[in-house]
């Protein structure tokens, strides 16, 4: 497992809760974290809800099958630098 830095990724997730998101593909113009990350490896993230006002920058590890994220380490968020449950949402 390496750390890769990677442009232009972006995907949108419906996952609520504070576990592993669910993506649900690259936005028109950027790329997937499967194209940009790869499988098994850890990068950095954000994940920002469509209201603003919560978010969470963390790393993270991307599994292919199932097209997940972990959220393994929180650097900080709205949520005093913990999980964030997210809302049902985009």
């Amino acid at each position: 497992m390496a750390l890769v830095l990677a442009d232009r990724v972006l995907e949108t997730t419906t996952t609520a809760g504070s576990g592993t998101i669910s993506l649900a593909g690259a936005s028109v113009g950027y790329q997937g974290f499967s194209t940009g990350v790869g499988n098994g490896n850890q990068t950095y993230y954000a994940i920002v809800a469509q209201s603003g006002t919560e978010w969470e920058v963390g790393i993270g590890t991307y599994t292919s099958v199932g097209d997940t994220l972990s959220r393994d380490t929180v650097l900080s968020s709205s949520n005093s630098g913990s999980l964030v449950p997210f809302a049902a949402g985009t």
